[in-house]
């Protein structure tokens, strides 16, 4: 196994434990939670293969299930994110094209990109999730509510952790 699939591995169950270990308790009032997990499918290699991209996005999402009690919910969301990725990474290709071998990066691509890149993939993820969570479409507000709320703390989460990464490497 390679140098970056032995980091990738360490990542996962990185992800994994600060999720299901300081994350699940953080909820801001009552309708707005943190999925860093998402992160992990997001920031995996551009040319990672979409059929292991998507066995990785069901093996993390169906471990977040195991300990949120939610029956798959967390594994149908993340393996959707983990199928559109791709699809979204090739109709926002910059102008020169990606790196070989580097990941969508807030270091590598900018903010402005990053935020393009993951803003609607995160929203995707919490809209699958809450939507399905509820049932249906008979609180749609207040799912919105949850949707939008959670779509700002994770992301603002995920930039801040961007930004120490950049940081430690430089």
């Amino acid at each position: 196994m390679s140098r970056n699939g032995i980091l990738q591995f360490i990542y996962f169950f990185a992800y994994l434990l600060l999720q299901v270990m300081v994350l699940k308790k953080l909820v801001l009032f009552d309708t707005s939670f943190c999925f860093l997990y998402v992160a992990f499918i997001l920031l995996l290699p551009i040319e990672t293969n979409n059929l292991l991209l998507m066995m990785a996005a069901f093996l993390l999402g169906f471990c977040v299930d195991i300990f949120y009690d939610s029956l798959g919910i967390h594994a149908l969301a993340l393996v959707v994110v983990a199928y559109v990725r791709n699809y979204w990474l090739s109709s926002i290709t910059p102008q020169g094209g990606y790196d070989a071998g580097e990941g969508p990066t807030l270091a590598v691509n900018g903010v402005q990109w990053f935020l393009v890149y993951t803003m609607p993939l995160v929203f995707l993820h919490h809209l699958i999730l809450f939507f399905v969570e509820a049932g249906g479409f008979s609180m749609f507000w207040f799912t919105m509510l949850k949707v939008i709320g959670s779509l700002f703390f994770t992301m603002t989460v995920m930039v801040l952790l961007q930004y120490f990464a950049s940081g430690r490497r430089r």
